[in-house]
């Protein structure tokens, strides 16, 4: 019998943290008390100057269709935004407006990948990268992230691998699932190998600019010539705890710009209106909800890296951003996918196995650390007395 799906369905991957969240809520609904370090998600409520600025446009008016790149004024916030952050001059009609940031991601490398063309990407990460390079056809290019080098690329690794068929190049600082950051020192380096090439371009995932514990966020469309050549995705999940507000954006060249507002028209018509507006309270109101949420994830950071560098077995690096430490479990004995299901259905503890982010994964698990100081601790002694009893 023939398949009613395209072949291209195939090809198409999914993200192993929605499916552990299904499998530890159906053991939540059997009575199993269950401490959730799987989703990365900011377990704060959404600050209510951004809730207040949502209801009054919504009130306002602001339900009905708008342009798909965005509401002008909103497109004129975030240009401001990056040009501010990033130390650059961007426009508002370099801007286009998503339900989320992962649209800038899969429209990107729709409308700029061919196929049999090459994206490098970084390994173990975000596994949407390598899904959509598939999807579309092109040749997924590893990058590995490797724990001896700061969970940073590898530059002559990278350069080795820069070839006339490589089309796009993935960066994500700081990182998922490791918490690296790429120092400028490397953004330059990766710059410096492509200023010759104007086919190229990089799609920078800057989605956790704004959740960095030591330094600043460095972008590589802040270097010399590399604006024209950089993609810079962002959006407001992340910072603003607005996960489900689906609202992100991308900052790119004009015409580029033009290319995904296409792809919005064809597939979305447009974003929320009244949610953009709520964006711009998000950019324009008080810092202080993100700047408290910050301290509180820094204070976890290092309960939860002390923790697991105390169970035998599992050694834990300090992530440098984001919310996500990636620990070491090799000296369990177990695969981390073994690790993963034992520890959900022995310790009542859901955690991701570092192979959901890539074949370099293997070793180690990505624990999200945007949850309680309480439920960290209580994970971390469930983990060790799980561990203790194998």
């Amino acid at each position: 019998m023939n398949s009613i799906f395209a072949k291209r369905m195939e090809t198409l991957g999914t993200e192993t943290a929605f499916e552990v969240l299904a499998k530890a809520k159906a053991l939540e609904k059997q009575g199993k008390d269950v401490i959730h370090l799987e989703i990365g998600e900011p377990d704060f409520d959404t600050p209510k100057n951004i809730k207040e600025a949502a209801v009054k446009a919504l009130y306002s008016g602001y339900t009905h269709y708008v342009p798909s790149a965005g509401i002008p004024e909103f497109r004129e916030t975030i240009a401001e935004y990056i040009s501010k952050t990033r130390k650059i001059k961007a426009e508002a009609d370099e801007v286009v407006v998503t339900p989320g940031a992962k649209p800038i991601m899969f429209f990107a490398i729709l409308a700029c990948v061919n196929q049999g063309e090459e994206v490098m990407y970084p390994n173990p990460g975000f596994p949407i990268y390598e899904s959509v390079i598939n999807f579309v056809g092109a040749k997924p290019v590893p990058l590995p992230l490797k724990e001896e080098n700061d969970f940073r690329l590898d530059l002559e690794d990278f350069k080795k691998k820069v070839t006339k068929k490589t089309k796009m190049i993935i960066l994500n600082s700081p990182e998922n699932p490791t918490g690296g950051v790429l120092t400028k020192d490397y953004l330059k380096a990766i710059a410096d190998c492509i200023e010759d090439r104007d086919d190229v371009l990089v799609l920078s995932d800057e989605i956790y600019s704004r959740i960095i514990y030591e330094g600043e966020h460095e972008s590589i469309a802040s270097l010399p010539g590399m604006k024209e050549k950089t993609i810079i995705l962002d959006g407001f999940s992340k910072t603003y705890a607005m996960t489900g507000w689906r609202l992100g954006y991308g900052v790119m060249r004009k015409d580029l710009a033009q290319k995904i507002a296409q792809l919005m028209t064809n597939s979305n018509s447009c974003t929320c209106a009244f949610i953009q507006m709520a964006g711009i309270e998000a950019l324009k109101g008080p810092q202080t909800e993100p700047e408290k949420m910050n301290a509180e994830f820094k204070k976890r950071r290092e309960v939860i890296v002390s923790g697991l560098n105390k169970i035998k077995g599992i050694t834990c690096k300090k992530p440098r951003g984001a919310f996500y430490v990636f620990p070491n479990i090799t000296g369990t004995g177990m695969d981390c996918r073994k690790l993963g299901d034992y520890l959900l259905n022995e310790a009542g503890v859901a955690v991701l196995p570092g192979t959901a982010f890539g074949k370099y994964g293997e070793g180690y698990l990505r624990l999200s650390f945007a949850n309680s100081i309480e439920n960290i601790k209580k994970a971390l002694d469930k983990i060790d007395n799980a561990l203790k009893k194998r």
